[in-house]
């Protein structure tokens, strides 16, 4: 990974945790507006799959150390696997499936809610999760967030293609 990716990466799991950390500061429900989720989404597009596989993995991981959100049982798991996915996804269809950039982040989103909804199935088969079973999970995880979804469509190509704009050589 040259330098300028490894830097870009760092930015984006930095924008990852300070988002949400914004959010609940003010009380503007992260689980609605998502706000994690749109920095993962922006690497994968940007970057790339393995940058946009790293950027989701770590950002919940370091999110939930520093700042306890997202909690470890269950939604840390739940949350490596969705974004870890949201940026190999939308990397992969955008940068090198050459797909457009709208289609690449809504198969990505989609991608990345059935991975976590397998990981609830997982959670709740083998290690004692009594919450909602995955498809509940899923429906409700898009119901709730609904409003953050909107954003993501709305302001995550507008992003990534100012980036494309302004940071050239990436």
């Amino acid at each position: 990974m040259k330098a300028k990716r490894i830097v870009l990466s760092g930015l984006f799991i930095a924008f990852g945790i300070i988002l949400p950390m914004i959010f609940h500061q003010f009380n503007m429900g992260g689980p609605m507006f998502l706000p994690m989720h749109i920095p993962v989404l922006i690497a994968g597009l940007f970057l790339g799959p393995i940058e946009g596989l790293i950027v989701g993995l770590i950002t919940p991981i370091l999110s939930s150390v520093l700042t306890g959100m997202p909690v470890m049982f269950p939604m840390l798991p739940i949350m490596i696997f969705e974004l870890g996915t949201y940026g190999f996804v939308s990397g992969y269809f955008y940068k090198k499936l050459k797909l457009n950039l709208f289609l690449s982040l809504i198969l990505s989103m989609l991608d990345g809610r059935i991975s976590a909804g397998i990981v609830v199935f997982i959670l709740g088969s083998f290690f004692g999760y009594k919450g909602a079973g995955p498809i509940p999970f899923i429906k409700g995880a898009i119901i709730t967030g609904m409003p953050g979804i909107i954003i993501q469509l709305i302001f995550v190509p507008l992003i990534v293609k100012l980036l494309y704009k302004y940071l050239l050589n990436n």
